[in-house]
């Protein structure tokens, strides 16, 4: 069985990314991208699905983790012969992508133990495994992987295993290098100096960093997350690293969130740019020119890494599932929703970048004129809204929320940078939308609900004064605010997305809480000088964090546990916004 969510830590180089668990397993891996067929897989298996152990060979006293910088792991573990450490990193790659082992004695010496499994394809598939001029390959169809060791390496019963030892003062380095199977192995790194100069650049990048609020250590670590789930070749930004980690321990709500979500990439980039880094938003400003050029109608919601559109979904049956959580699902077929809300987000997004020193790009001007002129004839339409749900369209209040700030935006645009457009026709449709939100979507007690008509909640409605559409303080924002801290919460206060309805979702059983909404929550608190309340439930969901300071997409109350994908940028998202949120209505009130 996999480890618990909480359990991995993160390895990336930004174009792919891994998960190694406490014990010293890499349970999943996919090669050359993050979206590609994993060659490790036993997170949505068994061992036998693919994973590469090292680990000590008698019992573990005592396991400790850090990040020595970026995404550069070390694991230390305490057993009765000694201390050994385990340093892993996936440096940025040249011609191959390049995953670095290392394991140090530190006191002691301490029998050591490899177990690695290569399967292509998501575990389906035995590679072909031989010893080559001292080196392993494993080859099968398009895809081959060469490791590199001093150790003597056995393969045993479709397994390459060694078993060695490590006194202190020594290191013991391994490397593994993906390359297609028709083209000669990449050579050899020299490992410690390629680790070294991974950690330097990572320092780089963090130095860069301007936030320097109360909660900088946490900030900074959420920055690494998204820095990790950038594609750097393009720009893109995925969701998660994974797919299929479930939102219900043995349920059907598993997705593959390897794919770069507008809303997701443009909530992403709104926090890099709070914390300094235009050069990622202008990266990303060019990855959605080249994405969504032609058809504006044609907008979809997600993107391959690099901006494929096809991103068909379909069912792996040979692997169980995390904890018997089936499907496991590839490709996501909400790909060809429609999501009202998306305009709003882009148009947020680079509105936010320009006010940031991000410089003006005509033809991301033109594209977005091109947008506003298509989201103007439908906005008044039904979609499946910001969770994306398979049940019917609705009028999703959210939805139209967004319209609002996608014209909102726009008229600033003209207002304050002298752009071009129809600003009148703009205000007018503004005014029209916050008219149509105001009047139909409020129910009898002042709270805004889910969709037209309805009388549900929705978390997502939590955003509606943190972009601008109403100021903290009005009444119906009060309402709201109230009734999602008190009816989509549990018993730790975190909250809800909504409270499942099979005839909204088009899907059976529930789900964990939703940690962005959770932050969301604490940042609405800090605008209404709620501020004891914020820093509260700020903290307690800081606490969710794991060893290394990670958070999945949602936690389980119940079972006091993560859920859902992981690492998500949603949730790194959520923390660093209500740090900086909650930093500046400090500031203001003590002026």
């Amino acid at each position: 069985m996999a480890a618990r969510i909480e359990d991995y830590a993160l390895l990336g180089d930004t174009e792919t990314a891994a998960l190694v668990s406490k014990d010293g397993s890499i349970d999943w891996l996919a090669l050359p991208r993050f979206d590609s067929p994993a060659c490790f897989a036993a997170l949505l298996g068994t061992e036998d699905h693919g994973r590469w152990q090292i680990r000590p060979a008698s019992p573990i006293r005592r396991v400790t983790r850090r990040y020595r910088a970026g995404l550069i792991l070390e694991t230390e573990w305490e057993t009765d012969e000694g201390t050994v450490a385990l340093i892993d990193g996936m440096p940025q790659r040249d011609d191959a992508p390049n995953l670095i082992r290392i394991v140090e004695g530190r006191r002691g010496r301490v029998p050591m133990t490899l177990d690695l499994r290569l399967r292509f394809d998501y575990g389906s598939t035995v590679p072909w495994v031989r010893s080559i001029d001292g080196a392993w390959r494993a080859v099968a169809g398009p895809d081959a992987v060469v490791v590199y060791t001093p150790i003597d390496l056995a393969g045993i019963d479709h397994s390459t295993q060694a078993e060695f030892s490590v006194g202190e003062g020594e290191r013991v380095p391994f490397e593994l290098r993906w390359h297609l199977s028709h083209q000669p192995p990449p050579a050899p790194v020299d490992p410690h100096r390629a680790i070294e100069v991974a950690e330097q650049t990572w320092r780089d990048w963090a130095d860069r960093c301007t936030y320097d609020g109360e909660w900088s250590d946490a900030v900074r670590s959420s920055l690494t997350v998204l820095k990790g789930l950038t594609y750097h070749p393009t720009g893109g930004i995925v969701a998660a690293a994974t797919t299929s980690l479930p939102e219900t321990l043995g349920g059907e709500r598993n997705w593959d969130y390897r794919y770069c979500w507008l809303r997701d990439a443009t909530f992403t980039l709104l926090s890099l740019i709070e914390c300094g880094y235009t050069e990622e938003a202008t990266a990303w400003r060019d990855w959605l020119l080249r994405t969504v050029a032609g058809d504006p109608g044609k907008l979809q919601i997600m993107y391959g890494a690099a901006g494929e559109r096809r991103l068909s979904e379909h069912e792996l049956p040979w692997l169980a599932g995390y904890e018997g959580s089936q499907p496991v699902r590839v490709g996501n077929a909400a790909h060809g929703q429609l999501q009202l809300d998306v305009w709003g987000e882009v148009m947020d997004a680079l509105w936010a970048g320009r006010q940031a020193g991000m410089a003006g790009d005509d033809d991301a001007w033109r594209l977005q004129k091109s947008l506003l002129g298509h989201l103007e004839g439908i906005w008044t339409e039904p979609d499946e809204g910001i969770w994306e749900v398979r049940g019917p369209r609705r009028q999703f209040t959210h939805s139209k929320v967004m319209a609002w700030v996608a014209f909102d935006r726009a008229v600033r645009c003209v207002e304050q940078l002298g752009s071009d457009g129809p600003v009148d026709r703009w205000r007018a449709l503004r005014a029209e939308i916050h008219q149509d939100v105001c009047t139909k979507g409020v129910d009898a007690r002042g709270a805004f609900v889910q969709s037209y008509g309805s009388t549900e909640l929705d978390a997502s409605l939590l955003l509606i004064p943190l972009v601008g559409f109403l100021p903290a303080d009005d009444p119906r924002v009060k309402a709201t605010v109230d009734a999602v801290a008190t009816e989509l919460a549990d018993d730790d206060g975190f909250v809800l997305r909504y409270l499942p309805d099979p005839a909204v979702e088009g899907l059976t059983g529930h789900e964990g809480s939703f940690l962005l909404c959770t932050f969301w929550l604490a940042d609405c608190y800090a605008l209404q000088g709620r501020r004891d309340e914020a820093v509260a439930l700020f903290e307690r969901l800081l606490a969710l964090r794991n060893d290394v300071g990670l958070l999945s997409e949602q936690w389980d109350a119940g079972g006091r546990r993560m859920l859902g994908n992981f690492p998500q940028a949603f949730s790194h998202i959520g923390l660093i916004n209500a740090a900086a949120d909650i930093d500046r209505e400090r500031t203001k009130g003590a002026a």
